[in-house]
């Protein structure tokens, strides 16, 4: 049976990538690639004019790390202790906590950088860390453009800026995703992996149980495991201990009284506070979107759908279901729309879905000016535009189907 097509013909452009979104993300990508050398320069990141290190997040990794290394790992979690580190590695204070709350594993990481002078494991976490992303982002799209389009993807400049994992996040997603249908033992390294992430592990167990990916399950479950078990001997069971002592008390501060601003998270749970809603009326709208997530992803993951939008919904719905999601998490959003261009690449692009992507870029482009919650919209732009492919295949699919038998009779 030959393949339909999905989009009308008159707008397909089979094995041509949009000029419009190339263009738009090779400007970014020189925006990208020109500012950061340019601010270190010019002392508006990492380090003032003074000489004093300039309050982001690639502290707390820092810090967390410094103890780790003097022996003291269990004090990372400690918001008081963590604090001081890091403002005697700046040289002056801030508001608030730049807490870590990662799970032991991740300490491996940061201890790892802290061996390094701040400056330079600030640039070389963000350069490093960036190499694997741009490699999947290439693997999946499947030409240089790759490149182009993971570097110029807003949310990437958004993490270099604050020194944050989503280029690791990312890349370990996208690694699993890639490599599921070839190399399921490497796709399920990545999602153990990506277990230093708690939060992003709900939908993958769902998915590849109801895929029967049973070798990427127990891999996953198998490397989780050592990593965690070499944690606990590197790093001994106090730091265990503390870890899960002080996460319900980062839950409190950041999902009940919201010590960070509300547009900087992403989640639908953020948006409802954000609006003015409750912290009960925040959690029914999360998990009403969870669920109703979980059931598309279960009936699209056994349906004969082609992978590329099978894993582009998974990428998009993992930063839907979790209420603990910020801006540098939404590097992840540029693997679902890697896949959708995969997808597209194969099929043909319509006007309109260049378009919704062409928002997207805007949309999360915006966020250092308006500082409004403009990834959740995105991410249910990319969201709705890998239904509208699925839809559209369906259709395809059973038009084809009734062809054939029509012939047959």
């Amino acid at each position: 049976m030959a393949e339909a097509s999905i989009v009308p013909p008159a707008i397909a452009r089979h094995g041509a990538l949009p000029a419009t979104l190339l263009n738009i993300s090779f400007a970014l990508a020189i925006v990208t690639l020109a500012y950061f050398p340019a601010a270190y320069l010019a002392h508006l990141w990492i380090f003032d004019a003074d000489g004093r290190g300039i309050p982001t997040d690639f502290v707390n990794v820092w810090a967390a790390g410094k103890l780790a290394l003097e022996g003291h790992p269990a004090q990372a979690w400690d918001w008081d202790i963590q604090k001081q580190v890091e403002l005697a590695l700046l040289k002056q204070d801030f508001a608030g906590h730049f807490a870590w709350h990662y799970p032991p594993p991740f300490l491996f990481v940061a201890a790892l950088l802290a061996q390094f002078p701040y400056a330079a494991a600030f640039i070389g976490w963000a350069a490093f860390s960036m190499v694997p992303y741009l490699a999947v982002m290439r693997a999946i799209i499947g030409r240089n453009a790759g490149l182009v389009i993971g570097i110029g993807f807003p949310a990437a400049f958004l993490n270099i800026l604050v020194g944050q994992n989503g280029f690791l996040t990312a890349s370990l997603i996208g690694g699993m995703l890639y490599l599921l249908p070839t190399r399921p033992v490497l796709a399920g390294v990545c999602l153990g992996l990506l277990s230093y992430k708690p939060q992003y592990g709900l939908l993958f167990p769902l998915v590849l149980l109801a895929a029967a990916e049973w070798t990427v399950l127990f891999t996953a479950a198998l490397v989780t495991v050592v990593i965690a078990l070499a944690s606990w001997l590197a790093f001994g069971t106090e730091s265990w201990q503390a870890f899960f002592h002080w996460i319900p008390m980062f839950s409190q501060a950041f999902l009940t009284e919201g010590r960070a601003p509300w547009f900087k998270m992403q989640s639908i749970f953020a948006l409802v506070r954000y609006v003015g809603g409750t912290e009960q009326l925040g959690w029914i709208f999360q998990w009403v979107l969870t669920a109703a997530v979980g059931v598309v992803l279960v009936a699209a993951w056994r349906s004969r759908l082609p992978y590329a939008l099978k894993a582009a919904m998974l990428a998009a719905a993992t930063l839907l279901t979790t209420p603990y999601l910020f801006m540098y998490d939404l590097v992840v959003l540029g693997i679902a729309v890697a896949f959708l261009i995969r997808a597209g690449l194969d099929e043909g692009f319509s006007r309109q879905e260049v378009m919704a992507l062409a928002v997207v870029f805007a949309l999360l482009a915006s966020f250092l000016f308006l500082g409004q919650p403009v990834g959740f919209p995105a991410i249910l732009i990319v969201f709705a535009l890998v239904l509208s492919r699925c839809a559209a295949w369906r259709t395809a699919e059973v038009a084809s189907t009734r062809l054939l038998g029509s012939q047959t009779n």
